[in-house]
């Protein structure tokens, strides 16, 4: 067995900054070097010089035309009720079974399917997805239903965040209630000298 083969029981720190001689680090500039902008703060991933021409933020083209404030999310896809009737009486309509029958393509499960309610639909079906109030009119008249699929569960996080805008929310100002003057006993002294000046007159 050789000394310079021991494993090592101990674990040497990190050395931190700007705790004076004995940290090992050293004091006054502590390895920031002399002045400067990072001798005093961090630089962010984002900065590239001072001038607004050299930053490559400026740089960037601007969005144009008409959709320039619209969402970038995926859309859901729109399916028209006139195309359900491809299904059997009975049957029921989720996205499985559209991806099935070949009305939808496969990455719908990612971006979601909803139905509006152009064309005549003769087929009495249940549907299990998003309905435009018109599409919904028309389901019914051909006697089918609509179920409301359930949200998906949210993480405990968001729910925690929720739970914590609520509670601000729900607390009010606290009313403060003033504090009535207590009567002085002097006061008190000052009428009875008074009655007994006016008896001894």
């Amino acid at each position: 067995m050789k000394l310079n083969k021991l494993t090592k029981a101990t674990t040497k720190k990190k050395k931190r900054i700007g705790r004076g001689y004995g940290s090992g680090k050293g004091g006054h500039t502590v390895g920031r070097g002399q002045k400067g902008f990072k001798a005093r703060s961090k630089v962010g991933l984002l900065f590239s010089g001072t001038k607004m021409r050299k930053s490559w933020i400026k740089r960037l083209p601007f969005v144009r035309g008409k959709g320039k404030f619209k969402s970038h999310r995926p859309q859901p896809i729109i399916v028209n009720v006139k195309y359900l009737n491809i299904f059997k009486d009975g049957q029921k309509v989720t996205l499985k079974t559209l991806v099935k029958k070949g009305i939808v393509a496969k990455g719908a499960e990612k971006t979601g399917v909803k139905i509006l309610g152009d064309g005549k639909l003769e087929k009495k079906l249940t549907v299990e997805l998003p309905v435009s109030q018109g599409a919904l009119k028309k389901i019914e008249k051909a006697g089918g239903r609509v179920v409301k699929v359930a949200k998906k569960a949210k993480p405990a996080k968001e729910k925690a965040k929720e739970k914590k805008t609520k509670k601000k929310k729900v607390k009010k100002k606290k009313t403060i209630k003033k504090a009535k003057p207590a009567k002085s006993k002097n006061k008190k002294n000052s009428s009875k000298n008074k009655k007994s000046k006016n008896k001894k007159s």
